[in-house]
């Protein structure tokens, strides 16, 4: 049993009961559009470091705090603590595309894909009225859609018919396609944003201050949609809509202010760019595709008139594609003995749509792991489970939690000893650390760089005979096409990573597909995480909040009320109790929460720790030298670091990476105060005491994988400061990770089921 806490009696007044006007446990997995998101989420929006937070009241000095003694966060109600992931990705979690080389490559991409647009636009001669005057293969999806959605059709004669590049290719079929890579960077310098010419700049101002815009926008414009940026939105405004932050009701309002009478809901520019964004936002979750019933419905809320011409143009205009479902298909082109049911019977075949960036990354991903499979090596290697796998197969999974990772360090080393160039690579310089200089680690983002690892042969490939990825769970689907491409043929890839954890920030589940889709060997560790923090975080992986003991005070339950106590409490634990009782100073003790927003969301936590470890007016862009930050590197990933000074450059950091200088106009959008932290951000990273936030508006956002990665972020000590009493294991016993949409298992099995071409 647990041992108790001198704040019982606190806990036991609240009689069990959930906070007045707590969201239902039912409605965990509820999506927050503002400052949260659901534990699927992962892309981030902006960030902001000069939004006013709310006003915390400042705990008292000299008030005592509460002492850390054991205890389990499901050792009753009294102790049962709830959080929600309740935030949609932040801006620390890689709100920020236009960070180094990846910003650049993305930001051509979508340059490339509006020219292209523009090209089939100048080519058609015309408008598209209402699906009217739709022709080719908008106008095959339209006619598929109604038979599909009228039950007259299954939807496989379409796709039957449909051009080749809609259907999973064959390996040999054409070139795989690549996806851009980022350039060689500085380990942790954000890079400079490409500098747009002045008139260029001043073209884009006056274009927004003519549709009622703010002209503070225009930097961002310009970078999303290039130096041409004016002319564009001067003949498509909806294409603001591309610019992270702009919704649908500002788009509209902007393009009325250019456009005039001439502006209407059926405009075909307005339905190209609504599809765009809808998929853009489901790619937010996670989803690399999306259903066209889905989409369809997105857009009857957006004041559409005619949903499936709207849908039928954005395929006719370039700004979505149109792909298969390949589970279905692949039955529908089975022999008809196979199906004892009537074709018209059989299930249909979803019609789904994405958008060409993930479309590309998850073919080039599927095509690249099947040339992996291929060219893998048929050696014999004496030694564990994994090193007998990796000895045969060009391609491995290997799951396990934080102790498991010594088994792919140590797979490398041997490989090394063989003479074979073996390398380690992980999702944060956390994860380095961890590894110590012995593991000879480097982040996958540095690895693609240059920035470290073996460099590249003459080909361009990765100088690597065996590459091992930890925190696979954390790569994105752009993220893992661009490493898979770099490896040569011959390569062993492991990717080694705990199952249970939330999923990459970025569209797709790579390693989760990979798992399912069972194509190559799978080595599962028995190798267990130690002591109470390592019981706990396994049962909550299966389902299970159990009470453990914790002798050493490894764990510890606050209960609180509302939120302005957690705020209190946790501050306490920070700067006083962990401390004096665990021995970790504040500087190693991470506060976790939910969101940014809310009264103990993020922003209210830094303010009240700021000003109790470093009270300042913030005189550099919101901060002060001491201030503890984090600074999003890229989209998902995110560097803890402390001011250093401030220069006319911008300001100086020393963090994880080493110094680096955030320049001036990145400062907002780079840097959030870093003392509290969302779950999404601290993705990859451990330290040794860890607080937990979990105040009462959290429930409906708790899940499963939220409440283990932030349970598992602990080296030593584990506080919960938790105010939704038995929400906590209610999610942990039945709420599982939102589901994604994607296509990659489906895509390798079929490249995999085909004869290589020799």
């Amino acid at each position: 049993m647990t041992a108790s806490t001198p704040h019982s009696a606190d806990a036991s007044g609240a009689d069990g009961d959930p906070p007045p006007g707590g969201p239902a446990p039912e409605a965990a997995g509820a999506v927050a559009e503002e400052d949260g998101g659901g534990p699927g989420a992962g892309r981030a929006t902006a960030a902001d470091a000069t939004d006013a937070a709310e006003a915390v009241e400042a705990p008292e000095a000299g008030a005592p705090g509460p002492d850390v003694t054991g205890g389990t966060p499901g050792s009753g109600a009294a102790e049962t603590g709830s959080e929600g992931p309740g935030a949609d990705p932040n801006p620390a979690d890689g709100g920020t595309e236009g960070t180094g080389g990846e910003a650049q490559a993305e930001l051509a991409a979508q340059r490339a894909l509006r020219e292209r647009i523009a090209r089939r636009k100048a080519e058609r001669g015309g408008p598209v009225d209402s699906g009217a005057k739709l022709s080719g293969q908008a106008a095959d999806l339209l006619a598929a859609v109604r038979a599909v959605e009228s039950g007259t059709s299954s939807g496989s004669d379409f796709f039957d018919d449909a051009p080749a590049a809609t259907a999973p290719r064959p390996a040999a079929a054409a070139p795989r396609p690549t996806v851009p890579r980022a350039a060689p960077a500085a380990p942790a310098a954000p890079a400079a944003p490409r500098r747009t010419p002045p008139e260029a700049l001043e073209a884009v101002r006056a274009l927004l201050a003519r549709g009622g815009a703010p002209e503070g926008l225009a930097g961002t414009v310009a970078e999303t949609l290039g130096d041409g940026a004016a002319g564009l939105l001067a003949e498509d405004p909806w294409l603001v809509l591309s610019v992270p932050g702009v919704r649908p009701e500002q788009a509209d309002a902007f393009a009325r202010a250019l456009l005039g009478p001439g502006c209407g809901p059926e405009d075909e520019r307005r339905a190209a760019a609504l599809v765009a964004w809808l998929l853009e936002r489901a790619a937010a979750h996670g989803h690399t595709v999306q259903e066209v019933s889905a989409v369809r419905t997105g857009l009857t809320g957006l004041g559409v008139p005619d949903e499936e011409a709207a849908v039928a143009a954005a395929v006719e205009a370039g700004a979505a594609l149109v792909l298969q479902d390949g589970t279905t298909v692949d039955a529908a082109e089975e022999p008809e003995e196979a199906h004892p049911t009537a074709p018209e019977d059989r299930p249909p075949v979803p019609v789904l749509l994405g958008l060409d960036r993930y479309a590309m990354a998850e073919e080039s991903l599927a095509d690249g792991l099947a040339r992996l499979v291929r060219t893998g090596p048929g050696d014999t290697w004496e030694g564990p489970d994994l090193v007998r796998a990796a000895a045969g197969s060009g391609l491995v999974v290997h799951t396990g939690g934080e102790a498991a990772r010594a088994e792919p360090v140590s797979l490398v080393a041997g490989a090394r000893e063989r003479g074979l160039r073996a390398l380690v690579a992980v999702h944060s310089r956390s994860g380095c650390r961890r590894l110590g200089p012995q593991g000879g680690a480097v982040t996958v983002a540095d690895l693609l760089s240059g920035a470290a690892g073996p460099g590249r042969d003459e080909d361009g490939a990765l100088a690597l005979d065996l590459l091992a990825v930890l925190d696979a769970p954390l790569l994105d689907v752009e993220s893992a096409a661009a490493l898979v491409e770099a490896l040569p043929d011959g390569c062993r890839l492991v990717l080694s990573g705990d199952p249970h954890v939330l999923g990459a920030a970025g569209a797709g589940r790579v390693f989760a597909d990979l798992l399912a889709a069972g194509v190559c060997p799978r080595v599962d560790s028995r190798l267990p995480d130690p002591g109470p923090l390592g019981e706990l975080v396994s049962g909550i992986g299966i389902g299970e909040l159990n009470q453990v003991d914790a002798p050493g005070k490894e764990i510890a339950v606050v209960p609180v009320r509302e939120a302005a106590e957690a705020v209190h409490r946790t501050v306490q634990l920070v700067a006083d109790s962990v401390p004096r009782a665990i021995g970790v100073p504040a500087d190693r003790t991470q506060v976790l929460t939910v969101g940014h927003g809310g009264p103990a969301g993020t922003r209210a936590l830094n303010t009240a720790l700021k000003q109790h470890f470093n009270p300042g007016p913030g005189r550099f862009g919101g901060f002060d030298p001491g201030d503890r930050v984090a600074l999003a590197e890229a989209p998902g990933r995110t560097v803890t670091a402390t001011v250093v000074s401030a220069s006319p450059e911008g300001l100086r950091l020393d963090g994880e990476g080493g110094a680096v200088t955030v320049p001036r106009d990145r400062v907002a959008s780079l840097l959030r105060h870093g003392w509290a932290m969302t779950v999404h951000q601290a993705a990859g990273m451990r330290w040794p005491a860890v607080v937990v936030v979990l105040p009462g508006d959290a429930a409906a956002g708790l899940s499963r994988p939220w409440v283990y990665t932030a349970f598992g972020r602990a080296e030593r000590h584990l506080s919960v400061v938790q105010g939704v009493d038995r929400a906590l294991p209610g999610a942990v016993a039945a709420v599982a990770a939102e589901p994604r949409r994607t296509r990659l298992g489906v895509l390798l099995r079929g490249l995999l089921a085909e004869p290589s071409a020799s």
